[in-house]
C-alpha cells in the first residue's frame, strides 16, 4: 500500500466515523472501536445532519445546521451537544494522521463563547495538535458560518495505546 493509498484509507475512515454517527465497519483488536449494528443512539442523535466538507491530514471541516432536538431551554444549542460535537469530531480527526484508533478521552475542556440558534448553520473545525504513540491532543472550534464568530472552542486529549494498556 502506498502512502497516498494509506492517507485515502484514513480519510475514508474519518468520513465514515462522522457520517455514520460513530460506527466503524471493523472492530479493532482491542475491541474498543464502534461496530456497525450496535445501538449507538446518542451519537446518531447528536450527529444526524453533520456534513463533512473537508478532510486533510490533521484537519477536518464540517458544517451543521442546528436542529430543534439539540436546543436547551433558552432555545440555543445545548452545551452538552456542543461537548459531544467536540468529542466526536475531535476523535475523528485523529484518524487523518494514520491512527487506527481514536482512543479514550483523558481530558476535554470547552469554552462557550456565543450561542447558536435553531436552523443556524455552523462550521466545526478540528485540528490535531499532536498525535504520539500514546497520547493525542486536538482542538475543535465551532463557528457561525455566516460571520465566522466563534461559538465554542474545545481541547481534547486522548489516550491512544488502548491495546497495550493493563488498566
Amino acid at each position: 500500500m502506498t502512502n497516498s493509498q494509506s492517507n485515502l484509507d484514513f480519510k475514508t475512515m474519518a468520513r465514515r466515523y462522522l457520517e455514520k454517527a460513530g460506527y466503524r465497519d471493523v472492530e479493532d483488536d482491542n475491541g474498543s472501536s464502534l461496530v456497525r449494528g450496535k445501538n449507538r443512539f446518542f451519537e446518531s442523535f447528536v450527529m444526524k445532519g453533520l456534513q463533512v466538507d473537508l478532510i486533510e491530514p490533521g484537519r477536518i471541516l464540517c458544517s451543521f445546521r442546528v436542529p430543534p432536538r439539540l436546543l436547551n431551554s433558552g432555545n440555543f444549542l445545548h452545551g452538552g451537544a456542543t461537548a459531544s460535537l467536540v468529542d466526536l469530531v475531535g476523535s475523528a480527526v485523529i484518524y487523518t494522521l494514520g491512527s487506527s484508533t481514536t482512543g479514550v478521552s483523558l481530558e476535554i475542556n470547552i469554552s462557550y463563547l456565543d450561542a447558536a440558534y435553531i436552523d443556524e448553520e455552523i462550521e466545526i473545525e478540528a485540528k490535531v495538535l499532536r498525535v504520539g504513540k500514546a497520547i493525542g491532543v486536538v482542538t475543535v472550534e465551532l463557528r457561525k458560518k455566516s460571520s465566522g464568530k466563534i461559538i465554542a472552542q474545545g481541547r481534547h486529549t486522548k489516550y491512544l495505546s488502548i491495546g497495550a494498556s493493563r488498566l
